[in-house]
């Protein structure tokens, strides 16, 4: 059963990436092929294009996690995003690198860890918490069971991060892992904008 989700989860990547690059509308950075991330990731030019629609999605009752739903990009505050699986063994060794990321940035980001899990479906709740809490997640988490988030951000593998400025605007994506430095110094950009 365990390798009928692995399966399932790593064929849903590509399906996964190419909506983001449609929904993106920038197909070449949203599947990592030029540049820092979806939409370009520097934003330098200044306008509206690029920023990222809120999109409301429900939290997890978990350790840190707290209210009923969460929108992200927050409105006015940074946002720092990490996508994972419960399925995903790269996504349980990178924990404790965003655990200290979460501690060294503080309130400053609103910092939240977001699955694409069929949570409540196929995914229990308690199945995720149990993760949660295994690897010592201890801040917002929450369930885009629609993959609508992900898409908008062009999420093409996991574990994937995504910084976004006060303005919804992407400063730094990536996927693969990340050291607690390279988080808080792409959270760093987005802040600095």
């Amino acid at each position: 059963m365990r390798r009928r989700h692995l399966l399932a989860g790593i064929a849903s990547l590509g399906t996964l990436g190419g909506a983001g690059a449609v929904a993106t509308g920038n197909a070449p950075d949203a599947l990592g092929l030029g540049g820092e991330g979806a939409r370009g990731g520097n934003g330098e030019d200044g306008d509206d294009e690029g920023t990222i629609e809120p999109t409301t999605i429900p939290t997890i009752e978990a350790p840190g996690s707290r209210d009923d739903e969460v929108a992200i990009p927050a409105e006015g505050q940074a946002t720092f995003v990490d996508f994972f699986g419960t399925w995903c063994p790269p996504c349980e060794e990178q924990m404790p690198a965003l655990g200290e990321a979460a501690d060294r940035i503080g309130d400053e980001v609103r910092f939240v860890s977001v699955t694409t899990e069929d949570v409540g479906g196929s995914v229990t709740e308690e199945a995720v918490v149990d993760w949660w809490r295994s690897n010592d997640g201890d801040w917002l988490v929450a369930a885009d069971t629609t993959a609508e988030l992900a898409a908008k951000l062009g999420v093409n593998g996991y574990p994937y991060a995504v910084a976004l400025d006060a303005t919804g605007r992407i400063a730094w994506s990536g996927s693969g892992t990340h050291t607690a430095d390279e988080i808080v110094a792409g959270i760093e950009n987005a802040l600095d904008r």
